[in-house]
């Protein structure tokens, strides 16, 4: 039956966040809990009259709490690089390279000292624990393209097939074409480009090469991927027992909707997330 894009396209959704999209709590707590006791250490520092000389005398006993000094600026690297008038001077946080005392320059320098000295902070662990939360939020973008991979896995799922028995994640062209004997040449350009595919679903007599996406909002990368995924299907259509499978969804594609209609009107297997509640795993995967 021949579908309309329109109708299609109007059922695209603003968002599929989970729960634990917005912030992976367990992994805030696990980063924290893993320098519980250098924090705690630290933590002697808070409103110090002398807190250079603490500083330092806790730098020389406890040298392990020097890991914990990028952190408190929202740093996940364990080396820093700061510029001045003197030229660009490089910390290591993770061995003790620098001498105490220039480790305690930049405490000072970097407002640190401040922080602690005046009382602008109550206790470390807390402290730490927001700065974790709020570095975690970044990972969002990541985390929104692994739910729509997560989404369609369940539905594959669902539809009866297993992980590593006839359904494969994250698999490479070589990887393909050596587990089945295929020539995927023409998608690789003779050999000359490693492509990755989301999924890979194995049936009798086919083999269904998947992508995933969602877009809850737009950007020139949606008109690229549409004209991409359109080339890639027509190369695809090429080879004998492979089909490409496309679930996309999200209203970011609204902006770049002439684009994925072209797509649309030329690509036999595209869907969206209606359609798999709808069963379409189950009448394409066969």
């Amino acid at each position: 039956m021949e579908r309309d894009f329109v109708t299609w396209l109007s059922t695209f959704r603003d968002s599929i966040a989970t729960y634990s999209y917005y912030v992976d709590f367990e992994k805030v707590y696990g980063n924290v809990e893993n320098i519980k006791i250098e924090l705690n250490i630290l933590n002697s520092l808070i409103g110090s009259k002398n807190i250079k000389s603490d500083f330092e005398s806790i730098l020389k006993k406890y040298p392990e709490t020097l890991k914990c000094i990028p952190i408190l600026l929202a740093v996940r690297n364990s080396e820093i690089a700061v510029s001045d008038e003197h030229g660009t001077c490089q910390f290591d946080f993770a061995t003790q390279v620098c001498p105490v005392s220039e480790y305690s320059t930049f405490m000072e320098k970097s407002g640190l000292f401040d922080l602690l000295q005046n009382h602008l902070i109550g206790n470390l662990l807390d402290y730490v624990t927001g700065v974790e939360t709020g570095l975690d939020s970044n990972g969002r973008k990541n985390r929104g393209g692994h739910l729509m991979e997560d989404l369609v896995e369940s539905f594959i799922r669902k539809a009866g097939f297993e992980k590593d028995k006839n359904y494969f994640k994250e698999m490479y062209i070589h990887e393909i074409s050596e587990k089945w004997n295929v020539d995927l040449s023409a998608i690789s350009n003779q050999g000359k480009m490693e492509k990755r595919f989301d999924y890979v679903v194995k049936t009798k007599n086919q083999i269904y090469v998947v992508e995933t996406n969602f877009y809850g909002s737009g950007g020139s990368k949606l008109n690229e991927t549409a004209r991409s995924y359109k080339t890639l299907a027509q190369e695809v259509d090429t080879i004998g027992g492979v089909t490409f499978v496309w679930f996309t969804d999200g209203n970011g594609w609204t902006s770049a909707r002439h684009n994925l209609e072209e797509t649309f009107d030329v690509m036999e297997h595209i869907y969206c997330i209606q359609d798999m509640e709808a069963g379409v795993m189950e009448k394409v995967f066969k």
